[in-house]
Formats: C-alpha cells, sequence, structure tokens
C-alpha cells in the first residue's frame, strides 16, 4: 500500500493520537506549502511482536544487511548518525537527527543535509494475529537544481517503490531472525533523550547504539 503525492495538506491538528487514546505518539507536521514536496507512505504487516519489530529497527548498523541503498551509518552524537547510501560505485553521505522516539510505538527523524531535506517516521502497531503493522512515511522538499531530479512525477514513482522495497526487506529480515539483534528503548523529544534519573557526567553519557 504505497502513497505518493506532492502538496497534500497536513493534518490540521498538526498531531496524531495512537490508537487507544495514547497520546504519546504524535506526528509533528508542518503546513506544506511547497509545489514539488513529495510523499511516500508504505505499511507492511510483519510476522514477529511490535517489541521484536521494533527493538531491530534501531539498530541502524544492521540496515546493510537488509537494504539494497544503505551502505554504513556512522553516530555521530546519541541522536544524530551519519548514514551512506549509494548504488554500485556512486556514494551519498548525509546525517541524521531523531527528533521523537517512542519505545514500541513511534519514531521520527529529519535530515540535515540542505539538498534536498527530507523527513521520515516510523509507526508500530499490533495486530490481531500477535505480529506487528508497521507504516513508514517519508517527505522529500527537494531544493534549488534537485527539483529537476526529485521534483518530477517520475522521482516520486521511484522513490514510493524503494520505499515499498527496503521495508518489505526488513520484513523478511526480521521475520528470518526471529528475534532482534539488540535495543536502543529511551525516549526522545524535540532531539533530545529523556534521562529517567540525573544525567551522569558528560564524558560517561551513553551513545546512541546503532549496531
Amino acid at each position: 500500500m504505497t502513497r505518493e503525492h506532492d502538496g497534500r495538506p497536513a493534518d490540521p491538528d498538526g498531531a496524531r493520537t495512537a490508537p487507544g487514546g495514547d497520546s504519546s505518539m504524535r506526528r509533528r507536521r508542518r503546513p506544506l506549502h511547497e509545489r514539488h514536496e513529495r510523499h511516500v507512505e508504505e505499511t507492511v504487516e510483519i510476522d514477529v511482536p511490535v517489541r521484536t519489530a521494533y527493538n531491530q529497527w534501531t539498530q541502524f548498523k544492521t540496515f546493510p544487511r537488509f537494504t539494497t541503498v544503505v551502505r554504513g551509518v556512522e553516530q555521530i552524537r546519541p541522536t544524530v548518525t551519519a548514514w551512506t547510501i549509494g548504488y554500485g560505485p556512486l556514494r551519498h553521505r548525509f546525517a541524521v537527527e531523531i527528533v521523537e522516539q517512542d519505545p514500541d510505538a513511534f519514531l521520527a527523524w529529519r535530515g540535515l543535509e540542505q539538498y534536498p531535506s527530507h523527513q521520515g517516521e516510523m509507526e508500530f502497531r499490533p495486530t490481531q494475529g500477535g505480529g506487528t503493522a508497521v507504516t513508514l512515511r517519508m517527505r522529500l522538499r527537494p531544493r534549488g537544481a534537485t527539483k529537476a531530479l526529485t521534483g518530477s512525477p517520475r522521482a516520486g514513482q521511484l522513490i514510493a517503490r524503494l520505499v515499498r522495497r527496503e521495508l518489505w526487506n526488513f520484513k523478511q529480515f526480521i521475520e528470518g531472525l526471529g528475534q532482534a539483534s539488540g535495543a536502543w528503548r529511551s525516549t526522545i523529544r524535540n532531539g533530545r533523550v529523556q534521562h529517567d534519573h540525573p544525567e551522569p557526567p558528560r564524558s560517561r553519557v551513553a551513545h546512541w547504539p546503532v549496531g
């Protein structure tokens, strides 16, 4: 189920409440005014519990094991990672910041590169059969000369197909493992890790474990 469109207005209230009234799951969206914005949404059902699917998704360093475009992930700061993607000999490196995260429910990020900028979010919901419905949404906001490439209808279709394929690859990967290879279960608000206890000295602050 892939949806790809441009210029669709955001939810009028700017937020979304999780099924069952859990207000901790929110999607913060700004009004969309740019003609060339591209939106892609894809949902897949995975035959593992929500906790397992969520835990594995947080292990970013494993992404090259199942995706076709991610070549490497490097941690920069507790909530910032650098991703290298590419086909064949071509490579592109950019930073991503996790801005919101609720364990077993929701994760949202934004690209820190300038051309093109992008945002994304993952939503995890339990299914009646004990599995997980995972929804991936991405918004591309091309700038300058990149509009000629990422702003075209054909480019939007290619992006939608890529998102669908990579999410399906994740499904096959975690179902094959049967259990998560690791986990990172802290909560993030506005790009900051929420600490249940007083923050330790800076030299002891835990880094984002990417795999």
